[in-house]
């Protein structure tokens, strides 16, 4: 497999520092988003040194400054976005379209699988080694894992039978216009 140039947002995150682990252990090119919003945080500075040391590059790159966030995709072919849309952090979500504004002013990062036709590798990690990881974490972190968990290996909210007679959930508010997915996720091809 031919290896990419990979740029982490959100690198020291719970899923973050995961992606960027992953990234490195299969040799490619992995640059972190160092963003001085985080300002004097010594743990996540800490982490980007650590970081840093295992073999990645540090790029500074600000929401609140489009160019430099420009400037950091147009050094990869990749990026991956794993900055928090919790409800309590909501506004994350909102900066990520500032995120995506950038990769397309770059032109340079290479588009989503199915729109290319390309296959893109899966990795997976089992139920045990996922449940593993709360160990150590703080009790609201580990309610955070114990709720992927539950959507992700165990398809809750999606492991039940609707029924006869039911209603696809779209037809239930005809007014509003859905968009599938993938018909958004066109836009930004």
């Amino acid at each position: 497999m031919a290896k990419s140039k990979v740029l982490v947002v959100g690198g020291t995150g719970y899923i973050g520092r995961r992606i960027v682990k992953a990234s490195l252990a299969q040799g490619h090119e992995t640059y972190v988003l160092q963003r001085p919003e985080i300002g004097l945080d010594i743990e996540k500075l800490q982490m980007l040194l650590s970081f840093k040391k295992e073999g990645a590059l540090l790029v500074e790159g600000s929401f609140n400054h489009h160019k430099s966030l420009v400037e950091a995709v147009r050094k990869v072919d990749v990026v991956i976005c794993t900055m928090s849309g919790v409800h309590f952090r909501s506004h994350n979500i909102l900066l990520q379209l500032k995120l995506v504004d950038a990769i397309k002013e770059a032109g340079n990062v290479k588009k989503w699988e199915k729109l290319t036709g390309k296959e893109l590798e899966k990795i997976s990690i089992s139920d045990t080694d996922f449940l593993a990881s709360m160990e150590g974490l703080a009790l609201a972190e580990q309610v955070g894992v114990g709720h992927f968990y539950h959507f992700f290996y165990e398809g809750c909210l999606t492991n039940f039978e609707i029924g006869e007679g039911a209603e696809e959930a779209s037809k239930l508010y005809p007014e509003v216009q859905y968009t599938r997915m993938e018909d958004f996720l066109k836009l930004y091809a």
